[in-house]
């Protein structure tokens, strides 16, 4: 049996947002429900209100620092796939996960990222087209499918459940779908040739 094959998928779930009041665990809390569906992946959370990284990068990261790096590379090494939940400030994507991203490149690399984003009428699309570009510098494989709230704080009803479930849980299936193909397909070439990026 090729455990490569039927071993879960590692998949990091990147909650972007740590504004005072932010809507993300509402969203986090849906989507986490949809991959707790199925069996190929496992799934770890990085919340970056809950492990913030200084904006200024260092070779050599202070003590604090150094305790929020510990908290998330691991988890970012070990994952064979991400999720990126983010909403959109000003057109674009938070501080929090630029830090996130500018701190690290090996544990991005030839991985696949999806994005589940949410905002007002675009629906944080804006910041997704802009992290296609980030990741792509990281050597990274943005899949064309994604999940979009817009007016995101209508679509939940209190206590987080969704009105109309059926369009986004459609969305995050195709989505999984996508990651999965390629999340399985690059580790198994990563077995066969490292990859040099």
């Amino acid at each position: 049996m090729d455990l490569t094959r039927s071993a879960p998928l590692r998949l990091a779930v990147v909650v972007a947002s740590n504004r005072e009041g932010r809507f993300g665990p509402v969203v986090a809390e849906w989507f986490l429900s949809r991959t707790a569906l199925r069996e190929d992946f496992a799934v770890d959370v990085v919340d970056l209100a809950l492990t913030p990284l200084p904006t200024a990068l260092s070779h050599r990261p202070g003590p604090e620092a150094r305790a929020a790096l510990d908290a998330v590379s691991p988890v970012l090494a070990a994952a064979d796939a991400f999720v990126v939940l983010t909403p959109e400030y000003n057109h674009s994507f938070p501080a929090s996960l630029k830090a996130l991203v500018d701190w690290h490149f090996t544990e991005w690399q030839a991985k696949p990222v999806g994005f589940v984003s949410y905002g007002g009428m675009a629906g944080g699309l804006r910041a997704v087209e802009q992290l296609r570009q980030v990741f792509a510098e990281m050597h990274a494989v943005t899949v064309r499918d994604t999940v979009s709230f817009h007016r995101a704080g209508e679509l939940f009803a209190e206590g987080g459940a969704l009105r109309d479930p059926a369009g986004p849980d459609g969305a995050a299936k195709t989505m999984l779908d996508q990651i999965a193909w390629w999340a399985r397909a690059l580790r198994e070439a990563k077995t066969v040739l490292p990859y040099a990026g």
